[in-house]
């Protein structure tokens, strides 16, 4: 489906208007909206058969006596409940499910911009906003090509044509009881540019506390451990309190509008009663004339309250999507008009040629940074925490830009090239690995779903994670609980690197891949990381210096910049900082 609204880079928050919502939602669905204005139509015409009837019946039947007329008058109106009927069934067959599946339609395309958009942008973001965003943000859509503006579509039709036989019945009359119904259409138009900004601040609270408990329900262990269950719970107190005001003022505003509507509909219930009384005392109107205009009025006066409830649904939907194309209009990873390069069959050669960067303006991370990591080669970054090891790795992979200076892989400026191209060869192994819930077979075959059994089960012998699955009564078919959680540090790892293994991947990033690992496992993994790494390039991130001794440059990091480089007996025979670092932790 077509974006909302073009793409456009802007300062200001987007605000969907009803004739752009009108252009890129409903226009595309005319046939569908032309059938369901066709069938509120046909619903409304056979609405005006009993109160048209009813007249007939007063006035003609029961004066007359006539048996006859009053079956068939029976049957008409019988006629006229049944094509309501059938047509209500309709309008939610062709416009109710159309709606929801536009809900869900719109849930996919704003998932799948979102994870278009750079690594910086979910730095920045609670993923549980994100979720709030992507599955409620979109619902209000169902009003807009749903029932909801088709019915106010409907009961403008149907107010419009009770008005023009009112006004034939009896002028007085019907003026009396349209000023006031004026009046409250004013105060709703009012109130609807009111409540918008209100809706669009409501969305935005929501995602916010939403945000917060799933952090909350992730980190449950952490809270329970630091006995810090009060703390969270006042924090998502102030959360929902916050809702409970957005949603006070929003209440307000429609009380306003329901009180309203009540004290002018009496006031124009009243005119009606005793304009209607005085025409007939004196022979002007008729009982069934009387009975007739209540009827047709309640036509009237419906269309105009359901009117000012669906106005309100339409402005949370307009606040919605508001919401929606916010996100929508932000540049993905792959919109750089620069990115035109495609790697086929990359060697790996990464070099990075006086880079800086800096996660906020003029506190840079790291300074002027150059090296050359040679096709198939292995660097290892080691420093103290904080000296920029993890970020080059995320430079190196692609999930960071430099400040300035420059990084190529096989010659090619990095800037230039496709992301999907170049990390199609990139595999990556971290500190934390992320699992999904599901079972181990499953996640090794994440990068790779239809590799084959023999595939898969190389790569979990490579990995040594049949050491533990092997333990397992369902084995590769165990289910690991939300991020591995039923599963060790060491046994995560493993299945992480079994993973990557399976990618096949020409260029690796290990970020502190053995530090969950105890001994023994760390021992199974250096022998599964030697296969990993085998003609591959590969930057490890590492702690543990007793792990990269074979790597074949080494780089240390302190404060962002290289301050010494060599291989392991080269940086050992210098007795500098490589040195200093390794002998502290043979110590310990």
């Amino acid at each position: 489906m077509q974006h909302l609204k073009e793409s456009k880079k802007s300062k200001t928050k987007p605000k969907v208007t009803l004739k752009q919502a009108f252009k890129t939602i409903i226009w595309p669905r005319r046939n569908l909206v032309f059938i369901g204005l066709i069938l509120i139509i046909i619903r409304s015409l056979s609405g005006f058969v009993l109160p048209l009837q009813s007249k007939v019946l007063l006035d003609e039947v029961v004066p007359n006596k006539d048996f006859n007329q009053l079956y068939t008058l029976i049957l008409i109106v019988i006629g006229a409940i049944l094509i309501q009927a059938i047509t209500s069934f309709l309008l939610t067959k062709v416009l109710s499910i159309q709606a929801q599946y536009l809900i869900s339609e719109l849930r996919a395309q704003v998932q799948k911009k979102v994870l278009s958009l750079p690594i910086s942008f979910f730095d920045n973001t609670k993923s549980g906003a994100l979720v709030s965003r992507i599955m409620s943000d979109v619902e209000g859509v169902r009003n807009l090509i749903g029932t909801g503006l088709v019915q106010l579509i409907g009961g403008s039709f149907t107010a419009i044509l009770t008005l023009v036989i009112l006004l034939k019945m009896n002028v007085w009359m019907t003026v009396f009881t349209f000023v006031p119904l004026s009046i409250f259409g004013l105060i709703a138009l009012k109130s609807f540019k009111y409540i918008r900004p209100i809706f669009r601040a409501r969305g935005k609270i929501n995602a916010e506390v939403k945000g917060r408990l799933t952090e909350t329900l992730g980190g449950i262990r952490v809270i329970k451990a630091f006995n810090a269950e009060e703390q969270e719970t006042k924090i998502f107190e102030k959360g929902v309190e916050n809702i409970f005001q957005n949603v006070k003022k929003s209440m307000t505003a429609t009380a306003l509008m329901t009180s309203s509507s009540t004290f002018l509909i009496g006031l124009a219930t009243t005119g009606v009663m005793g304009i209607g009384g005085y025409f007939m005392i004196q022979g002007t109107l008729t009982f069934g004339d009387f009975i007739q205009f209540t009827f047709l009025l309640a036509f009237m006066v419906a269309p105009i309250v359901q009117m000012s409830n669906i106005g309100s649904q339409l402005t949370e939907a307009l606040a919605g999507l508001d919401r929606t194309e916010e996100l929508m209009n932000m540049p993905a990873e792959e919109d750089d008009e620069n990115r035109t390069i495609e790697l086929n069959n990359t060697k790996g050669e990464i070099v990075f040629k006086d880079v800086s960067f800096a996660y906020e303006e003029e506190k840079e991370v790291l300074h002027n940074i150059s090296f050359k990591v040679p096709s198939g080669s292995v660097t290892a970054l080691v420093g103290s925490s904080g000296s920029g090891k993890s970020t080059i790795a995320g430079l190196s992979a692609t999930f960071l830009n430099p400040k300035s200076g420059k990084i190529t892989i096989d010659n090619h400026d990095m800037s230039k090239v496709k992301l999907s191209s170049f990390r199609k060869h990139l595999g990556v192994v971290l500190q934390d690995e992320f699992l999904f819930e599901g079972t181990i077979r499953e996640n090794i075959l994440f990068p790779r779903p239809n590799a084959t059994e023999k595939e898969l089960l190389n790569a979990v012998k490579v990995a040594y994670v049949n050491e533990f699955t092997d333990r397992f009564e369902d084995g590769l078919d165990t289910l690991i609980g939300e991020r591995g959680i039923k599963l060790s540090g060491g046994q995560r790892q493993r299945l992480a690197i079994a993973r990557a293994i399976l990618a096949d991947p020409k260029i690796i990033i290990l970020d502190e891949a053995t530090s969950n690992l105890d001994t023994e496992s760390e021992a199974l993994i250096q022998k599964s990381l030697s296969e990993l790494v085998k003609d591959r390039t590969t930057i490890v991130i590492a702690h543990r210096l007793s792990t990269i001794k074979k790597a074949d440059q080494i780089l240390v990091i302190e404060a962002g910049k290289i301050v010494e480089r060599g291989t392991h007996e080269q940086l050992i025979e210098a007795k500098g900082r490589y040195y200093d670092l390794y002998t502290y932790q043979s110590k310990i």
